[in-house]
């Protein structure tokens, strides 16, 4: 048996994984992705068991910007509209340059009639709607609870768990983010994340009432927007070139904030002007991961940022994790074995998502070499185009 607290060997996988009319599965993870794939399994009449290790099921975070696509993931789920009323639909985004003076707007392609063409939310909002409805929905959820022994077997995954209890599952899906306990034991020499130079600063603010799209303020080299997240608050984000991805306390973050941001002007430079010890910023340095192919072994699968972590530059990381479960679900559904759900599963996503990871990554790069802002939003274009077809 192999516990998931650390690396080790590979699991040893055997035994026949021939599709059963309804499966029982197991989620390791409480994430975007790890509800989305509940909701979705549950939703086609699978059993569904999911843990997480946050005895409270916390989300950390200030604010999201939807796009498009994830309005489009989350409307198989049920709940764009919800989410959409919860947060602010936007008409568009905006460029300036880092004075507040505008270079154009962009309007959104319309992908679905009656869907938002994006937006933002507040992430422990969005959080809580997913969580509500994975719960509504009949998944059984244990909280403050891993695994502490699992292994494949002739019948199906046995798992033991800290809590005490135990199962056998017919598949488990391992959606444990970034630093993924999973990755770790099915992949002993998988790549780590890696740290790109940038980090990500994230606080709230009063929305203004005229404020109806995303903001982008491109400074050399910093990146500045807000995103409007509700009727009464916005939430703006900085990325930045950092030298390391170490510990910054909170009096740290607010004077290195301020450093970041002394050129800007508009409502950035409104907003810098308030930061104080009361400020609520998030402070991230961005670290990023595509696990290659396969992203399975026997009955595990890995998704969301457990195989493709990615950087904010596309604002489609959870959007890309709310896809993962959709369709992870679909295969699960409607194929004839698990090997044949996983593997096509896999191939379906695997580009996509790599798209994701190397247009972010890129744009973090253009940023951090001060190119023109023409060439930055003809990288943005593209990649968004692209994530416009379906997923």
């Amino acid at each position: 048996m192999i516990g998931l607290g650390s690396c080790g060997p590979r699991l040893d996988l055997i035994g026949d994984n021939n599709m059963p009319n309804a499966l029982r599965t197991l989620i390791v993870g409480g994430g975007i992705a790890g509800m989305s794939a509940g909701i979705e399994l549950a939703k086609r009449g699978h059993e569904v068991h999911l843990i997480d290790l946050d005895p409270e099921w916390r989300s950390y975070g200030a604010g999201i910007t939807v796009q498009a696509p994830m309005f489009r993931a989350l409307r198989v789920l049920g709940l764009s509209d919800e989410v959409a009323a919860a947060g602010f639909p936007c008409r568009g985004a905006r460029t300036r340059l880092a004075d507040g003076t505008v270079l154009g707007e962009v309007q959104a392609e319309k992908l679905e009639p009656g869907l938002p063409d994006g937006g933002g939310i507040m992430r422990p909002l969005l959080h809580a709607i997913l969580a509500k409805k994975t719960r509504d929905l009949g998944v059984n959820v244990r909280l403050g609870v891993t695994t502490k022994d699992i292994h494949e077997g002739r019948d199906g995954v046995h798992a033991s768990f800290t809590d005490g209890s135990d199962g056998t599952f017919d598949a488990v899906i391992g959606a444990d983010g970034i630093f993924s306990k999973l990755r770790c034991t099915l992949f002993p020499d998988a790549p780590t994340p890696r740290f790109t130079g940038q980090a990500a600063f994230r606080t709230l603010a009063p929305r203004p009432p005229d404020l109806d799209v995303i903001d982008v303020y491109l400074g050399n080299p910093i990146k500045a927007g807000v995103t409007p997240v509700s009727r009464e608050q916005l939430y703006m984000f900085t990325l930045s070139p950092e030298k390391g991805d170490g510990f910054m306390s909170p009096q740290q973050q607010v004077e290195r904030l301020r450093e970041v941001l002394a050129g800007f002007g508009g409502l950035i430079g409104e907003i810098r002007d308030t930061l104080g010890p009361q400020s609520p910023i998030v402070y991230r340095p961005l670290q990023t991961l595509l696990l290659p192919k396969p992203w399975h072994r026997g009955r595990f699968v890995l998704i969301g940022d457990a195989v493709h972590a990615t950087t904010p530059q596309l604002a489609s990381g959870a959007g890309a994790a709310v896809e993962d479960g959709v369709l992870l679900a679909d295969y699960l559904t409607n194929s004839k074995s698990i090997e044949e759900a996983l593997v096509g599963f896999v191939e379906r996503r695997f580009d996509r998502c790599r798209h994701i990871v190397e247009s972010s990554v890129r744009l973090g790069e253009l940023e951090l070499a001060g190119a023109p802002g023409i060439e930055q939003g003809r990288v943005y274009s593209e990649a968004l185009a692209r994530l416009a077809l379906p997923a």
